[in-house]
């Protein structure tokens, strides 16, 4: 696989980090097919529980690659370009296995996106978060405007879209776009302890955990409760199930296997 994405296991941990660090982690049509391969690899790994994605070097990333951008000749290609882009990051959203952003530097722009798809993300002190796109003329165009919103409250959402303005992962972390924050250095093994912290529950019920959060957004109140009756009666069938009660009598740690 090209260095522009690095793939390591680490103790049913699937690490994917962007490894572009002279681009500051720029994401270009090749980081977002490898980053869709790769989703597609991790999920048939039973061995792999939780995703954890980073970037190498001073940066999580700058966001989308201008460089790329500015060699489009019609806005077809640019199009087709933020199509790639939106669909390999609603894959991540959408992904079974929980995801954790481990955040460092600056997420600006598409790469802001990218942690926005990630479930949890953490970000060390003084890491600076924006969407800077309103400067270029343009906004964001891979879910930035959509997440953002559903993240933090809205009017926040507003200011930071049209001003372009980033936050500090501080700010970030007392509106809750960030859920821990870690000293200068320390991202990503806060980021790969959180994701073991995941690794623990059962397969089943952390992919119907995401699903009823996603969905339930967009559903009145009555049926987003309907839709969890029906997910946790399913899942009271399972057999993670009967072992998670065999587990909790007998005072141990539950050995779940998804099924």
């Amino acid at each position: 696989m090209s260095t522009v994405l690095r793939v390591e296991l680490r103790d049913r941990i699937a690490v994917l980090t962007l490894d572009r660090p002279e681009r500051l982690n720029a994401v270009g049509s090749e980081t977002v097919d490898l980053l869709t391969r790769a989703l597609d690899d991790v999920r048939d790994n039973d061995d792999v529980r939780a995703l954890v994605v980073a970037g190498a070097g001073r940066a999580f990333s700058a966001g989308a690659d201008l460089g790329e951008i500015e060699s489009f000749t019609s806005p077809g290609q640019f199009r087709a370009f933020v199509g790639r882009l939106t669909e390999a990051y609603a894959l991540l959203e959408d992904f079974p296995k929980p995801s954790v952003a481990a955040v460092h530097g600056f997420a600006f722009g598409g790469g802001l996106e990218l942690a926005l798809a990630c479930d949890l993300r953490v970000a060390e002190r003084g890491t600076r978060l924006g969407l800077p796109e309103m400067k270029l003329g343009v906004l964001p165009g891979a879910g930035g405007t959509q997440r953002l919103p559903r993240l933090v409250p809205p009017a926040v959402a507003r200011q930071m879209i049209l001003t372009g303005e980033p936050i500090d992962a501080e700010r970030a972390w007392q509106l809750g776009l960030v859920n821990e924050l870690a000293e200068p250095g320390g991202a990503l093994a806060a980021a790969e302890k959180l994701a073991g912290t995941l690794t623990a529950g059962a397969p089943l019920a952390l992919a119907a955990g995401k699903r009823l959060v996603g969905r339930g957004a967009g559903m009145d109140l009555e049926t987003a409760i309907a839709y969890e009756r029906e997910t946790v009666s399913v899942l009271f069938c399972t057999e993670d199930r009967a072992e998670g009660l065999r587990a909790f009598r007998e005072r141990r740690p539950g050995e779940f296997r998804g099924v």
